[in-house]
């Protein structure tokens, strides 16, 4: 336990001052903060004050400038935005050890190695919780300065199920990407396959089939893809996310113990 602790605080202090954290933040607000301007734009004048593709979506999804849609758009966020974000988190974590030339120098330590790498998956989830309760502090701020309409416990409990469950799903989808960090020795490979992924699940869930894609459904869950998409989620479509996060997870220590480092 001392060990894995170690590995913990260790892991904390390697990524004190990486700069590339700040830029996670940033890049995960701009999701409250356009949710915002949605909600500026259609506060006075409904879906007029819209145009385009936010028009479109506004009216499938009956959008309204108040609370219960406004935080809706923070899930949905997260459904789509948290797989580049989070997928983004893990490539850079599991393959920077590589790419800075430390690897070898982890491999030497008199700890162990699954050790080493429960302390980054470790990280990683707590980076990544911090992320979405920055995004959801920020969206509260916003929320309340604009005095939307609709404010209420029960559709800020029923919209905060929505919000962390999709987290988990997205956080436990991406111990595959930490797999393809460390077989492809660097950040680009799992980067390329984050990419990959994202466009899988947009198009997959497009044909409907999305329940069945496990990248799909967290969007779907989060509501992106409407109502009647959401119904369509079933045990299974659950089922092969946990099946994914321990495959990748195993597959991960696995080919990091036993797999040649050279």
């Amino acid at each position: 336990m001392k060990q894995q602790i170690r590995a913990i605080s260790a892991e904390f202090l390697k990524n004190k001052h990486a700069r590339i954290r700040w830029f996670s933040f940033i890049a995960f607000a701009l999701a409250p903060i356009f949710g915002g301007v949605f909600m500026i734009l259609m506060k006075d004048v409904g879906y007029e004050g819209l145009s385009g593709a936010f028009k479109s979506k506004a009216v499938m999804f009956s959008f309204e400038a108040n609370w219960q849609s406004f935080l809706g758009i923070l899930s949905q966020a997260v459904g789509i935005g948290g797989i580049l974000i989070f997928g983004f988190v893990a490539s850079w974590l599991f393959g920077r050890e590589y790419s800075d030339g430390t690897a070898k120098d982890l491999l030497a330590l008199p700890i162990s190695r699954t050790k080493i790498l429960n302390a980054k998956f470790i990280y990683y989830t707590i980076w990544c919780l911090a992320l979405v309760i920055a995004n959801l502090a920020l969206g509260l701020i916003i929320g309340f300065l604009l005095q939307l309409d609709g404010w209420s416990v029960a559709v800020f409990l029923g919209n905060l199920k929505t919000y962390f469950v999709t987290t988990a799903l997205i956080i436990l989808l991406n111990t595959p990407v930490a797999f393809f960090a460390i077989w492809g020795k660097g950040y680009l490979t799992p980067l390329g396959i984050v990419a990959l992924l994202l466009v899988m699940a947009q198009i997959i869930g497009a044909m409907g089939i999305g329940n069945y894609f496990p990248w799909s459904v967290p969007g779907i869950y989060s509501g992106s893809g409407g109502a009647d998409l959401k119904m369509q989620l079933n045990e299974l479509s659950f089922i092969l996310i946990i099946i994914t996060g321990i495959t990748g997870y195993f597959g991960t220590v696995l080919w990091w113990k036993y797999s040649d480092q050279k």
